[in-house]
């Protein structure tokens, strides 16, 4: 099924486009294709990479391309080091630079953003010190700095981390789904909690401390 009409059924609440965020035309092609079944979105996210001087003009390209169609939330997802899933505090630096420096820009486009590419358990307490974390108090001024920070998406770091459980669950019991091993599930569980609970703020429930 194409992707325009499998958005028609009305299943799938947001899609997230890839870009090389240099050329446009591809994009609008892609966009033009899919604009008469935006309208059963909620989200629409736009993947690109740091592209120096030329990122925010690329985004404004982009969002110019989407707006006579979009009517639901849009989300920028800032690769600032794609697929890299490195584990130490350097690693998230060039996410979080990318992050500020768009930020800061008063021609960005509108739409949240999302930190990714290099992201790890380094990356909030990154964004606390220059200021960009939202916490669970709601900004009063809807284009404060903090209240542009939509998420953080921590693919590759998510599965290496998720992984070493899974590796260790293959060596003692071959090939099985981790389902059937609650020991195992519970670990994995509690990585990922422990993960996901530093930005949605939450403290783990008793019995599930890392």
């Amino acid at each position: 099924m194409a992707t325009a009409e499998l958005l028609k059924t009305n299943d799938v609440d947001a899609v997230e486009i890839h870009t090389s965020g240099r050329q446009t035309n591809l994009f609008k092609e892609l966009w033009d294709d899919l604009a008469n079944s935006v309208k059963y979105l909620r989200l629409v996210a736009v993947s690109l990479p740091d592209t120096g001087d030329a990122t925010i003009s690329t985004m404004n390209q982009m969002y110019a391309i989407m707006e006579p169609h979009l009517s639901c939330f849009n989300l920028w997802q800032l690769d600032g080091r794609p697929m890299s899933g490195d584990i130490g505090r350097g690693a998230t630096r060039e996410s979080i630079a990318f992050a500020v420096r768009v930020a800061a820009s008063s021609e960005r486009p509108p739409g949240f953003l999302q930190l990714a590419g290099g992201t790890n358990v380094h990356t909030v307490d990154g964004l606390k010190k220059r200021g960009l974390f939202r916490t669970h108090i709601t900004c009063a001024e809807p284009n404060h700095l903090q209240s542009l920070i939509g998420g953080i998406a921590y693919g590759g770091y998510a599965r290496k981390i998720v992984g070493r459980v899974l590796s260790s669950m293959g060596s003692e019991n071959g090939v099985t789904g981790i389902e059937c091993h609650a020991e195992h599930l519970l670990k994995a569980l509690k990585e990922a909690l422990h993960l996901v609970g530093s930005v949605k703020s939450y403290n783990h429930p008793d019995g599930m401390q890392r």
